[in-house]
């Protein structure tokens, strides 16, 4: 399957009606979390530099009425893990901390674009989100520089950068190294993940947990955008919102990464993910 995401700006994560029963049981959740629900991350941010300090300490100060699990979002139609052709869950190499580059024989190219470090903390909802899950696998993916996925779009079907799996450490968190992705056409700039049960759930592909995206905060994805390589998304962004936009319109709270750095050093994006 060839794509070119500026060209068919709907097809990516299927319209809203594919993703309607989604949204409603995210809905449900949040109902049945009562309306007391506390965000588990922040994110402030400043045109060169942006943190959060007050993400660890809301995360820590958790409580099982205040704790969700993640939203279950769409994998879209590039997931890799195949559910949709290709499967690169199962071939060596999959298990990575840079994702940066395509491995294997027959792919060797490198994705381009400022750097992003993407951490994502993995705890155990039942418990109050204060328990980590330790020994859990998250597979994460997504688009480079120009809005393109690679083992799908065209161009990059040869490649597989921008894809790995990594497993949770004893404070359920995993770490990539990757770049920060284009805003294409119909969709907020966004970070697919799924999170499997084990390392060898995931490599096998069996299990599968949890599915759901991260989203990318606006003043850095404006900082971001004005960088050479980037010019597209500029455009792109500029028709979009965290409100309008297909999967985040809902509620974007819980996936929200806090994110700080610079886009001349890179960024370091962190997310709390309860499952």
């Amino acid at each position: 399957m060839n794509a070119r995401h500026d060209e068919d700006p709907h097809e990516h994560d299927r319209g809203l009606s594919h993703d309607l029963p989604v949204l409603a049981r995210r809905r449900m959740i949040r109902l049945m979390a009562g309306a007391s629900l506390v965000p588990l991350v922040g994110c402030t941010s400043e045109e060169e530099t942006s943190a959060s300090p007050a993400s660890s300490s809301t995360s820590s100060s958790s409580s099982s009425a205040e704790c969700a699990e993640i939203p279950n979002e769409t994998a879209g139609p590039y997931p890799g893990d195949g559910s949709n052709g290709v499967n690169v869950l199962k071939e060596s190499g999959v298990v990575r901390s840079d994702i940066t580059k395509s491995f294997g024989d027959s792919a060797g190219g490198t994705a381009q674009g400022v750097p992003l470090t993407i951490t994502l903390t993995v705890v155990d909802a039942a418990s109050g989100c204060g328990t980590p899950k330790k020994g859990a696998a998250v597979y994460l993916w997504h688009c480079d520089r120009d809005g393109n996925y690679s083992l799908y779009s065209e161009g990059v079907t040869e490649e597989n950068y921008l894809r790995g799996v990594q497993e949770t450490d004893d404070k359920g968190q995993v770490t990539f190294k990757s770049i920060f992705p284009a805003c294409y056409s119909g969709r907020w700039p966004h970070i697919h993940f799924e999170v499997y049960g084990s390392l060898d759930d995931a490599t096998a592909a069996t299990s599968l947990t949890n599915t759901s995206q991260l989203a990318l905060p606006k003043d850095v994805c404006d900082t971001v955008y004005a960088t050479d390589g980037y010019s597209r998304s500029v455009e792109n962004l500029s028709r979009l919102s965290l409100e309008t936009d297909n999967i985040f319109s809902d509620g974007h709270e819980q996936q929200l990464a806090a994110v700080t750095g610079n886009s001349k050093q890179g960024y370091t994006a962190t997310l709390t993910v309860p499952v």
